[in-house]
């Protein structure tokens, strides 16, 4: 299993105006084959008039799962550009729509392959990339007396912390990166003298962009 990949944050739209046809850009990050066919459908439903509803999706640990279509488009002009910008970004677990208005003046098989990038790419960036990092969800079991230095070493180094229980104890739950573990590990035994009990709880990956987490 890939302790990081990327894909996209969520639903993104924008359109762009090129010789006079619309080109509307759609992405969505899907968790299934079926999650893009049924996106597809919906935005092919909301454009019923549209001159061309052309999609691309890629799904699967290894993007394994790759389909395009030109939608009447000439072959190799919308339907593999808008695939080719999602392999492009290395983006995994992502569908695209490019939906066309055709506005009287035809753009050539590069005019063509070119509008259908941008078309794709615009509804990719809205959706804003991120990196999909592996963390451990973890919950540390502390003395009162330990609180205050292990909360300031948390905040000092960024750790995100999901919550904290004040019983008998004090339980903090943190999202630690996978790869972080075992330092994560040493560095709490050590400001607890191997009094703190830490259990890991599950794996999760969160979104992460510019360091900055999306919760």
């Amino acid at each position: 299993m890939d302790k990081v990949y990327k894909t996209i944050l969520k639903y993104g739209e924008d359109e762009t105006i090129i010789n006079k046809s619309r080109f509307i850009g759609y992405a969505l990050p899907i968790n299934s084959e079926e999650e893009a066919l049924s996106f597809i459908e919906k935005i092919k439903s909301t454009h019923r008039d549209a001159t061309h509803n052309v999609y691309a999706y890629v799904y699967g640990e290894n993007s394994n799962i790759q389909r395009f279509s030109d939608d009447g488009e000439p072959s190799g002009t919308a339907g593999i550009p808008a695939l080719e910008v999602i392999k492009k970004e290395n983006l995994r677990n992502v569908a695209v729509v490019v939906t066309r208005y055709f506005g009287g003046i035809k753009l050539g098989t590069g005019g063509l392959i070119r509008a259908y990038t941008k078309g794709a790419k615009i509804g990719i960036d809205a959706g804003i990339i991120v990196d999909m990092i592996l963390h451990n969800k973890l919950k540390l079991t502390i003395d009162y007396t330990m609180y205050g230095r292990i909360e300031n070493h948390l905040l000092n180094k960024g750790y995100f912390v999901e919550d904290t229980v004040f019983d008998e104890n004090v339980n903090i739950t943190v999202y630690i990166r996978h790869d972080e573990i075992e330092f994560f590990t040493k560095e709490i035994t050590d400001l607890t003298s191997g009094s703190s009990l830490i259990e890991e709880l599950d794996e999760e990956y969160i979104p992460i962009k510019d360091g900055k987490r999306f919760t």
